[in-house]
C-alpha cells in the first residue's frame, strides 16, 4: 500500500468518524413537536421569527419563519435591560461602583429632590419608588423630548414624584435602568452606547447590536440586536460569565442578577405576561428550586421576544421576532418550553 493511499485512507476515516459524531449530536433530541408548533403558529409570530436553542457549547435547534433569519436585526425593547444590567455588573467587577452606592453620589440632583436614598440595587430591580408609566406600545413610541440621557434622568430627579421608600415596592418601568445606565456614563466617562460596546457587546461577538438612537439613548429599551447575537449573550449568563473561553463578567455578578429581589407583597405592577414572576437584576425570574433558588430567568420584550436561560437543564432558548407581544402569548411561549423541556431532563 502506498503511503498516498495510506494518507487517503486516514483522511476518509476521519470525515468518517466527524461525521457520526455530527450525526449523534443532531439525533439526540428530537423537536418535531416544536417544528409543528412554530409552524402552526406563523401568524401568531407576525410572519417572522427564529428560534433557537443552544445547549452544551452549541446550538443544537434553529428554525426560521418568514424572511427572518439569525442576523436579521430587529428592536428588542426590553430584553435591552439585561444587557444594561449585565453593563452595570461590569463596572461592579471592576470596583467602579457598588451595589449600595447612592445614586445621589454620582448625581446629587436627587438628594436636592428629597430621592437621595436610592441605590444602585434599587435602579436595577425596578424598587426605586420613584412614580412611572406603565410598560405600552404607546410609552414606547411617545419617549421623545430628551436630547440625552442625562436630561432624561434629571426629569426623573426634579419632576417625578416619590410613591414609596427605595426598595420596598416593585413597579416595572424605564425609570431604574435609565438612571443605572446614566451613571455608567458619569463614572465610565463615555456615552452609553460607547461603553456598552467595550464592556459587553464586543467580548461577546454581538457586531449587530446597537443601542444607537436619533433620541436619548434608552437603556431599558432602545437595543436593535439579532437572533446570532442575543444568543451569545444568554449563553454567556448560561456558562456564569464565561464566553468562547474569555471571562465576561464574574460568576459572583452573575449569581447576584439572578437573586429575587422582590416577592408578591412587594410587586406594585408588573406586565401581566410576567404574573407569578418574581425579579432579580434585569430580569425575571419564571422558576426557582426548593431552597427558593433562581432556575429559570429571562427578559421577555414588547416586540416578541423572549430569551430564556434555563440553569436546571442547562440551556438557553431564544424566540426572537419583531411582532408585539400580547398576553395571550405567554401560553405559547409555556407550550415551546415544555416541548424543550421534555427532550432536555434536569441535571439535578
Amino acid at each position: 500500500m502506498s503511503v498516498k493511499f495510506q494518507h487517503f485512507c486516514v483522511k476518509v476515516s476521519l470525515v468518517l468518524i466527524f461525521l457520526s459524531i455530527l450525526q449523534v449530536s443532531k439525533a439526540q433530541y428530537n423537536f418535531t413537536g416544536l417544528d409543528q408548533l412554530v409552524d402552526a403558529s406563523k401568524k401568531d409570530l407576525g410572519g417572522g421569527a427564529m428560534v433557537m436553542i443552544y445547549k452544551d457549547g452549541k446550538v443544537v435547534y434553529q428554525k426560521a419563519i418568514g424572511e427572518f433569519t439569525a442576523k436579521t436585526q430587529a428592536p428588542i425593547a426590553s430584553c435591552s435591560k439585561w444587557l444594561t444590567a449585565a453593563l452595570v455588573m461590569s463596572l461592579v467587577d471592576q470596583g467602579k461602583l457598588s451595589l449600595d452606592d447612592k445614586v445621589s453620589k454620582y448625581i446629587p440632583l436627587f438628594a436636592k429632590y428629597s430621592k437621595g436614598y436610592i441605590t444602585i440595587r434599587d435602579c436595577l430591580s425596578h424598587m426605586t419608588g420613584i412614580e412611572s408609566e406603565p410598560v405600552s406600545l404607546k410609552s414606547v413610541v411617545e419617549r421623545k423630548g430628551f436630547a440625552n440621557l442625562e436630561e432624561e434622568v434629571n426629569d426623573f430627579a426634579s419632576k417625578k414624584e416619590i410613591q414609596s421608600n427605595p426598595g420596598l415596592e416593585f413597579r416595572y418601568s424605564s425609570v431604574g435602568l435609565n438612571i443605572a445606565g446614566r451613571i455608567v456614563e458619569i463614572v465610565g466617562r463615555r456615552g452609553f452606547e460607547q461603553l456598552m460596546q467595550e464592556k459587553i457587546t464586543r467580548p461577546l461577538m454581538m457586531r449587530n447590536t446597537s443601542f444607537s438612537s436619533f433620541d436619548a439613548v434608552n437603556p431599558s429599551g432602545g437595543a436593535l440586536s439579532t437572533p446570532n447575537d442575543y444568543m451569545n449573550f444568554i449563553s454567556m449568563i448560561l456558562n456564569k460569565g464565561m464566553f468562547n473561553g474569555k471571562r465576561v463578567l464574574s460568576e459572583a455578578s452573575i449569581e447576584a442578577m439572578h437573586v429575587l429581589r422582590t416577592n408578591s407583597g412587594t410587586i406594585k405592577y408588573a406586565p401581566k405576561l410576567a404574573a407569578g414572576y418574581n425579579y432579580g437584576f434585569g430580569e425575571w425570574i419564571q422558576e426557582t428550586d426548593e431552597n427558593g433558588k433562581a432556575t429559570v430567568v429571562s427578559c421577555p420584550g414588547l416586540f416578541g421576544t423572549w430569551p430564556l436561560v434555563d440553569m436546571s437543564r442547562e440551556y438557553a432558548l431564544l424566540v426572537f421576532t419583531n411582532s408585539l407581544l400580547k398576553e395571550s402569548n405567554k401560553e405559547w411561549y409555556g407550550k415551546v418550553k415544555e416541548i424543550v423541556d421534555q427532550q432536555i431532563p434536569r441535571k439535578h
